[in-house]
């Protein structure tokens, strides 16, 4: 069953610039990924990824997956894929736990970022997080947490608005249902 608050986080995240698609099953999450990516793919480590074991899947699918030596490699990938923990549906934002740094360069380095997300972690707004972030805090106090809304986005001082400078140019949110029910789990 999807999360009522569905269309309000869709509506959000495209309002500043993300696509988002809701995906019932692991083949079309291949196909959708074949069809955009064109060059390596920096896969962040992910337990619910493993688990629902969608890096062997990219790889028997052909893409060229990138799973170690992010530093060597990150550089010539075009896209990178990582779980998000929750999303926010009054702004559109993903929310994932981002201390590794496999995490961080797959999130922001390529060009392109893919997001998986279950629909039942789409949270109604910030403030129904806070009781899971105090927790969160208390057992990682040094731990990192990434709020990502929309592609990434500057302006100078003449207020000119530039789309993927200090980040990925594309965010591709993907809703794919029954991926993690846990809020803390990516």
């Amino acid at each position: 069953m999807t999360n009522r608050f569905v269309e309000q986080f869709t509506k959000a995240a495209q309002n500043v610039g993300a696509e988002v698609h809701l995906l019932h099953e692991q083949k079309a999450l291949l196909a959708y990924l074949g069809e955009r990516i064109d060059g390596s793919l920096l896969l962040s480590p992910c337990p619910s990824l493993e688990r629902a074991e969608i890096p062997a899947a990219l790889k028997a699918a052909g893409l060229d997956v990138i799973d170690s030596n992010f530093r060597e490699r990150g550089a010539a990938a075009v896209a990178g894929l990582s779980g998000a923990n929750f999303g926010i549906a009054a702004t559109g934002t993903v929310v994932l736990e981002s201390t590794a740094e496999a995490v961080r360069i797959a999130t922001t380095l390529p060009e392109k970022h893919f997001v998986l997300l279950d629909p039942q972690k789409i949270l109604e707004t910030a403030d129904h997080a806070v009781p899971l972030l105090n927790d969160f805090h208390q057992q990682l106090p040094q731990a990192y947490l990434a709020y990502i809304t929309g592609p990434s986005r500057t302006a100078d001082i003449e207020r000119v608005l530039t789309i993927g400078v200090h980040g990925p140019a594309e965010l591709h949110i993907l809703l794919l249902e029954g991926l993690s029910d846990d809020l803390m789990e990516r």
